[in-house]
């Protein structure tokens, strides 16, 4: 196994992490900016103001891309492992 080899399986690893947690994250970081900017206009800080909505959003990201998800992260898992013979051999 040369490192060559080794960078492939990392680079596509990160790549699968970055698509895979993508969707997520900026739905998270989109509602919190909205709500960091209706609370700024009202003048209303609650602390569970800017973390329910985060929450109710992360729940219906997961809900949806969900299987996505975790499809790709398994096929992602399955050619990782199905590739070690012919790595190593």
């Amino acid at each position: 196994m040369d490192p060559q080899q080794v960078f492939a399986i990392g680079q596509q690893g990160l790549m699968l992490l970055l698509t895979v947690s993508a969707p997520l994250l900026l739905t998270v970081l989109v509602v919190g900016l909205l709500v960091s900017v209706f609370q700024a206009a009202t003048q209303l800080h609650e602390a569970t103001l800017s973390f329910v909505p985060k929450l109710i959003a992360a729940v219906a990201v997961l809900a949806i891309a969900g299987p996505w998800m975790l499809t790709s992260i398994v096929e992602y898992l399955q050619r990782t492992l199905q590739s070690i013979p012919t790595i190593v051999g």
